[in-house]
């Protein structure tokens, strides 16, 4: 069992950053391929950047990219995202999932894909 914990949401202006974080337990951090998505009221969980699990390979929503960054240190056990440029339409809940995997360089972009879920941060952009 992998056990996630999202941090490091809140309450932010347009234009502002935010870095979340998503601490995993257990020991073979470095097998699982890792995903972040996204929640907002009355809308379906959306993916919004995932990462292999050697960080080789990325993947970004079209909203996303070239604004957030996605990366992880294996080392800490922490998978991260990168927000700028924060948009008001970028208000949700923001979830971190894994999976493991085999295939060094593949991402994984669907929720049914990933078995294994945090509790969700909530990012609030006001405008």
């Amino acid at each position: 069992q992998v056990q996630l914990v999202e941090s490091g949401g809140g309450l932010v202006q347009a234009g502002d950053s935010l870095r979340l974080s998503c601490a995993a337990s257990g020991r073979t951090f470095s097998r699982y391929a890792m995903g972040w998505f996204r929640q907002a009221p009355g809308k379906e969980r959306d993916i919004v950047a995932a990462i292999s699990l050697n960080g080789g390979s990325t993947y970004y929503a079209d909203s996303v990219k070239g604004r957030f960054t996605v990366s992880r240190d294996n080392a800490k056990n922490t998978l991260y995202l990168q927000m700028n440029s924060l948009k008001p339409e970028d208000t949700a809940v923001y979830y971190c999932a894994v999976r493991y995997s085999t295939r060094s360089f593949q991402v994984y972009k669907t929720l049914e894909e990933y078995p294994y879920w945090g509790q969700g941060t909530q990012v609030t952009v006001s405008s």
